[in-house]
């Protein structure tokens, strides 16, 4: 399957990190989306470096769909420049949109949220429910930890090598860019990797 991306979800942190590079990368994240007239799909904040991307995309000319939640409108502040934004009753139904919307995944730095968002598209992927790129951006090794807990599920028999390529580490947005717009080479998941 060749897969040409429309569209990105990108999952990143509601917070900025400790580390300047993080915001680098974001904004580097929205602009190469603007540029190659790819949507950014997202939550929908205008905190954090998810904001940081919102307003590079913005700010680049390009299209942005935000959704998120009612309780999470003030909390994470709600992005009001946005071309499209939808308000959803629920974190489910926030990620299923943005789960639909998108034809790829891109994990930036983040919290508790992006590695739940993480860890959910990556089950959805191997039970069968998509075959839709899933990239992190390995941005100065913020990721470090979790991939190797992912390694360590698979070195303890919790989950097989096949899954654990469900997920790539990419070093930098060209590398993500690139593996969104190519071949996945990790569609077919055989049945002996569930």
């Amino acid at each position: 399957m060749s897969l040409t991306a429309h569209s990105v979800a990108v999952f990143c942190g509601s917070r900025m990190g400790d580390k300047p590079v993080y915001r680098q990368v974001a904004e580097e994240v929205g602009k190469t989306l603007a540029e190659k007239k790819i949507r950014l799909i997202y939550g929908g904040g205008a905190n954090g470096l998810m904001g940081v991307v919102a307003d590079s995309v913005i700010k680049s000319g390009g299209a942005v769909t935000g959704v998120i939640p009612e309780f999470l409108k003030t909390r994470e502040r709600m992005h009001d420049q946005v071309s499209e934004l939808i308000v959803t009753d629920s974190m489910h139904v926030r990620k299923q949109i943005m789960f639909a919307r998108a034809d790829a995944f891109w994990i930036l730095p983040g919290g508790f949220g992006t590695f739940d968002e993480t860890m959910e598209i990556l089950t959805w992927k191997q039970l069968g429910q998509h075959k839709k790129p899933i990239l992190v951006i390995n941005v100065d090794g913020w990721a470090d930890a979790m991939i190797a807990m992912l390694d360590v599920a698979v070195s303890q028999g919790f989950a097989s090598a096949e899954a654990r390529a469900l997920i790539r580490i990419v070093p930098d947005v060209a590398a993500a860019l690139d593996c969104s717009i190519q071949a996945d080479q990790v569609n077919d998941l055989p049945v002996s990797a569930l």
